[in-house]
């Protein structure tokens, strides 16, 4: 049962730690989503000069919003799965106890009741531990889902150099914006990737 609780407390561990992942992924979001503004605005001051930047403007935008979108379903996730951790510590903090004072009644003529709970304790404790591991999956593939709108962005990106090459002298500030969305989409790729690392691991101590 030592085992367990250390299980709990990394569990504990790597749910805050995605949170705080997930809270800077969103904050880089939102800053993908200022440069597509700071593009749009660039691209309307520049007319035909930036006249193909513009429509990349709004792709930006839409992959911004979408990121945020996915990262607040995985924030309720999250969330959830912190819960469904105190659930799991408990349940088995339970049956730990249980099967203590069953050892110590061996004999008894309570001893079968006594039984009896402790197996209720632990269908009980390997039913939270099933949800636990069903919302791990359910998180792993909203984490992967998040994934494709970086991966877009820094298809976006590249685009967006040429573009910017073409729009004389707002070229430096259309450079500027491609870079800020290529390092976003990068940092969001990477915290994510820290992510499903840390869920990874949680399933193979499962």
């Amino acid at each position: 049962m030592r085992t367990t609780n250390k299980q709990n407390k990394s569990q504990f561990i790597a749910v805050d730690s995605i949170a705080a992942e997930l809270g800077a992924v969103m904050e880089v979001a939102k800053e993908i989503s200022l440069a597509a503004a700071n593009a749009k605005a660039i691209a309307f001051r520049a007319r035909e000069k930036a006249k193909g930047f513009q429509p990349i403007t709004d792709f930006i935008n839409e992959l911004a919003k979408e990121t945020l979108e996915l990262v607040n379903d995985i924030n309720e996730n999250s969330l959830l799965l912190y819960q469904l951790t105190v659930n799991e510590y408990r349940t088995a903090d339970a049956y730990r106890k249980l099967e203590q004072a069953a050892q110590m009644a061996e004999g008894a003529a309570h001893g079968k009741s006594i039984q009896a709970r402790v197996e209720a304790a632990k269908i009980k404790m390997q039913a939270s531990r099933g949800q636990f591991r069903w919302h791990v999956s359910q998180l792993l593939n909203q984490l992967e889902a998040v994934m494709r709108p970086a991966r877009a962005a820094r298809v976006i990106a590249a685009n967006s150099r040429i573009e910017a090459s073409q729009a004389g002298e707002y070229m430096q500030s259309l450079q500027a914006v491609a870079e800020s969305v290529d390092n976003a989409a990068q940092i969001i790729h990477d915290n994510v990737q820290r992510c499903r690392s840390v869920l990874s691991i949680i399933v193979i101590a499962e």
